[in-house]
């Protein structure tokens, strides 16, 4: 008899533009079933953002300043959790930008994110909002990977990244990646749920 292979890896290395995505039991209150976007991963650490958390906050509320769009902000990660970053498919037009990935870029100048916005309030699929962010200091990332915590992927692009409407990201993420982790992505989240 064969015996099934459900190890939680894949092999992959991360890099800026990883796609990460946690073992379907790790139990920890910010990065249970979450889909991280890797904005940085280099000898000193790495830091990305929580794609599939969400809170319940309005903007324009906190900064009459900023335009009153109609837009979902993730809860990008338990660090500097009282500042705002962005990513998005602007590119050249965000002044100060950082690619990612192809056509995916990280930060640049808020105040020109800000008059985009004004102009154009419904660019959901093309920005993303988080309160805080994920970070990793020096070979923390690494060892989480040995643990088995994360598998690390490099074939979601900024069409699933930048998608605010997706129900279960992580499953969507996972069975993206077929064989046993299609299999995997249908564990439910209590196993004595089963």
């Amino acid at each position: 008899m064969k015996k099934l292979n459900f190890s939680f890896d894949n092999n992959e290395v991360p890099k800026k533009g990883s796609v990460l995505i946690s073992d379907p039991f790790l139990t920890d209150p910010y990065f249970g079933r979450s889909v991280v976007v890797l904005c940085e991963h280099n000898e000193e650490g790495t830091f990305g953002f929580v794609l599939n958390n969400f809170v319940d906050i309005d903007l324009h509320k906190i900064d009459p300043n900023f335009p009153d769009i109609n837009a979902k902000i993730g809860f990008g990660g338990p660090v500097s959790k009282d500042s705002l970053f962005f990513i998005h498919s602007l590119g050249k037009e965000v002044k100060n930008s950082l690619e990612i990935q192809k056509d995916l870029y990280y930060g640049g100048d808020f105040d020109d994110v800000c008059k985009i916005l004004e102009s154009n309030p419904n660019l959901n699929n093309q920005i993303r909002f988080f309160i805080g962010y994920s970070g990793w200091d020096e070979k923390q990332l690494d060892q989480e990977l040995q643990e088995k915590n994360w598998i690390t992927v490099n074939n979601i692009d900024k069409t699933l990244i930048l998608n605010t409407e997706i129900k279960d990201l992580w499953k969507s993420a996972l069975e993206k990646q077929k064989g046993k982790f299609k299999m995997i992505s249908n564990f439910p989240n209590n196993p004595n749920d089963n």
